[in-house]
């Protein structure tokens, strides 16, 4: 299958120490034929931090996608009626937007898509990275993981030993998550062992 023609929206959140992994993903999907439209929780619009400033993450996403990014919920409501999306993607997925979409918290411009996606029986792909993913947001992991229509970008530990709790999505499976949920698959196996620095 191919990703020619397909329209795909790619939702960030505050994982700001993923966005290095995530963007070379994103330009995967433009190179793969995809018509890729940002959509930028309120975290990533307007927080500067030692892994960038957000303008530069903004100016980053429209030269790779050509696409204005949504930044607001009522921009982000028409991905449901009226634009409707081939795939949705949430990566990074923190663990604070992971806890708000298992409990139908729809309070920012990236879990409105995801919202309107399903509405429209689409498929939703999330590629987590969160600090208590193996903690208190267990739960609310689990939830999405069994609710129809969200898909995983497999994931694994993020470092046993010194983050036991803490998940991320291997990210250079974005891709082909994406294209086995809209067949209607998830891409296994789902659970990895991620490699890690020991020191």
């Amino acid at each position: 299958m191919s990703l020619s023609g397909k329209t795909i929206g790619f939702g960030l959140t505050g994982s700001h120490c993923t966005y290095d992994a995530v963007f070379p993903e994103i330009q995967k999907l433009v190179d793969s034929g995809a018509t890729v439209i940002p959509v930028l929780s309120y975290t990533v619009q307007k927080t500067d931090t030692r892994f960038g400033d957000a303008a530069d993450h903004l100016k980053k996403l429209k030269e790779i996608t050509g696409e204005e990014p949504i930044m607001t919920i009522p921009d982000a409501e028409p991905l449901g009626p009226k634009r409707p999306l081939d795939c949705m993607v949430i990566a990074p997925l923190t663990g604070n937007s992971m806890s708000k979409f298992a409990n139908a918290l729809t309070d920012s411009p990236v879990l409105m898509a995801a919202k309107a996606t399903l509405r429209n029986g689409s498929p939703v792909v999330v590629g987590i990275s969160t600090n208590d993913a193996l903690g208190l947001n267990g739960v609310n992991l689990m939830r999405l993981m069994a609710t129809k229509n969200i898909y995983f970008i497999p994931y694994g530990q993020d470092h046993p030993f010194k983050k036991p709790n803490s998940l991320v999505a291997e990210m250079t499976l974005l891709k082909e998550t994406v294209l086995a949920a809209i067949e209607g698959e998830q891409l296994q196996p789902v659970l990895l062992q991620r490699y890690f620095d020991e020191a």
